[in-house]
């Protein structure tokens, strides 16, 4: 793969990561969470290993959404009529979505909450 072309793929991915952010709400929300989440984390002070974890959740919740908007714009662009087989495809997408996220909160939990509670009870 030439310079060129190796670039041209490059500049092609981040614009389709501004176009889910600028046309997702829901992306929005999980770059505001994954934000909030580093800020805690700064605080909490994680080890390298919670941060490995708390990096790995985010991108995948990140990744999903990029993937679901991919999969409702495909779907759009074949048909704009209601069709059960576009309806399954794009609630399968949002299903992922969903399933990382979820994960997601939990694995938080599991890295937060220990700390916080630890915080908690020092001040008692």
């Amino acid at each position: 793969m030439t310079q060129q072309k190796f670039t041209a793929s490059f500049k092609h991915a981040i614009n389709g990561i501004r176009f889910t952010i600028k046309s997702q709400r829901n992306m929005k929300i999980h770059l505001l969470a994954g934000t909030l989440s580093v800020a805690l984390g700064i605080y909490l002070g994680l080890t390298n290993i919670e941060w490995a974890v708390l990096t790995l959740c985010i991108s995948i919740v990140l990744t999903c959404e990029t993937i679901n908007t991919a999969i409702e714009e495909n779907v759009n662009l074949v048909t704009s009529e209601y069709n059960e087989h576009a309806k399954h495809a794009k609630d399968a997408a949002a299903g992922a979505t969903l399933i990382a996220s979820g994960m997601a909160i939990i694995i938080g939990s599991l890295l937060f909450l220990p700390k916080i509670l630890s915080i908690i009870k020092g001040l008692t």
